[in-house]
């Protein structure tokens, strides 16, 4: 075949690749938007409304996918609200804040989350080797659960190199203790004293998501899902150094196995957080008309519910099984560690 023919059969496939694309990723965003609107017509119900739209939604994926399954076709619409949707929702949530607002987690917030995020990944790693567990599983468990859920799993399996099964495994184990974190946190502030401030903040230093955080810290009100979502989108931001260092820790190892010629993997970096941090800007910089801002708002909370709706549907219960039950008690015991170990840093601190 010639050069010319080559090339034609290629620019083809590559346009129906994209068209095709479009209409795969259709049907599973339907499907999530569709949970997302069932939340919430749900949340006007008296007694269900002390749920946000965004807890529901993960619910009702939960039962969608563990009960009923989720079809096959939904897939990679799924995938688009879990990635592309709840990026652009996180983004968007930058215009509900200001960067006064910012300057109130503070330095003593930064530090309780830098603190909590290393101890955390230490335990994790520690308690791996002693239970025996999988190096590359632990580290993903750790990343996961340390930093920002399932992003940080696959963002730090670029350098880990795990199994597609390790994989799996590592974003069930987050997403399932982050979902249990998002539905139990909301009803313990009262009974741990915690100001709204200070709850904002142990929601964003220990609670694996970021819309579980947003779920969560709102249930105490807006300064505690504001104090929660710079918390976290921080907490984020770690994530670029964390696997930075993982990466050269890699690398050295490689080459101390196989010589200079060892594969060097990029970091990735979280360039949704530049997006909220930019609408943080523009929200300070700018005076958003009041109705315009919260038409904003509702839109920012339905997206975040489509995306969890995405996550509880990406949640399935079998995968904690696949792999045997010592990494799901590693991934609980990391669990209970950044969230015990978060709150009494909180507690030491003048949020409380």
């Amino acid at each position: 075949m010639s050069e010319i023919a080559l090339t034609a059969t290629r620019v083809s496939r590559t346009g129906e690749q994209a068209g095709g694309g479009v209409f795969a990723t259709a049907p599973g965003l339907l499907l999530t938007a569709g949970v997302a609107g069932l939340a919430f017509a749900l949340h006007r119900i008296p007694g269900v409304a002390i749920l946000s739209p965004m807890i529901l939604a993960t619910l009702i994926g939960m039962t969608l996918h563990n009960v009923f399954g989720a079809p096959a076709w939904a897939k990679p619409g799924v995938t688009f609200s879990l990635k592309r949707v709840l990026r652009l929702g996180i983004i968007l949530l930058g215009l509900q804040l200001m960067a006064s607002q910012v300057t109130q987690v503070g330095l003593g917030g930064v530090g309780v989350i830098a603190a909590t995020l290393v101890a955390a990944f230490a335990f994790t790693k520690c308690l791996g080797r002693l239970m025996g567990v999988d190096a590359k599983l632990t580290e993903l468990i750790g990343a996961g659960t340390s930093i920002c859920g399932a992003s940080a799993v696959i963002a730090t399996n670029t350098v880990t190199r795990g199994s597609d099964e390790d994989v799996a495994y590592a974003v069930a184990c987050v997403t399932v203790f982050g979902s249990l974190s998002m539905l139990l946190y909301p009803l313990l502030p009262g009974l741990l004293h915690l100001s709204p401030a200070a709850f904002g903040l142990w929601s964003g230093a220990s609670i694996h998501e970021i819309a579980q955080v947003v779920a969560a810290a709102f249930q105490d009100g807006a300064h505690s899902g504001e104090i929660g979502t710079v918390a976290k989108l921080t907490r984020v931001m770690m994530l670029a150094p964390v696997v930075i260092t993982l990466g050269i820790i890699a690398m050295r190892r490689a080459a101390h196995a196989v010589g200079p010629s060892a594969s060097r993997a990029a970091p990735p970096m979280p360039w949704f957080v530049l997006g909220f941090i930019a609408m943080v800007i523009l929200n300070s910089i700018v005076t958003i008309p009041v109705a315009p801002k919260a038409w904003i708002a509702h839109g920012t909370t339905f997206l975040l519910s489509v995306a969890l709706a995405a996550m509880g549907i990406e949640t399935d219960f079998r995968k904690l099984r696949a792999k045997g039950l010592k990494p799901l008690l590693l991934a609980a015991a990391a669990w209970v560690f950044i969230s015990i170990f978060a709150l009494v840093l909180v507690k030491l601190t003048a949020y409380s």
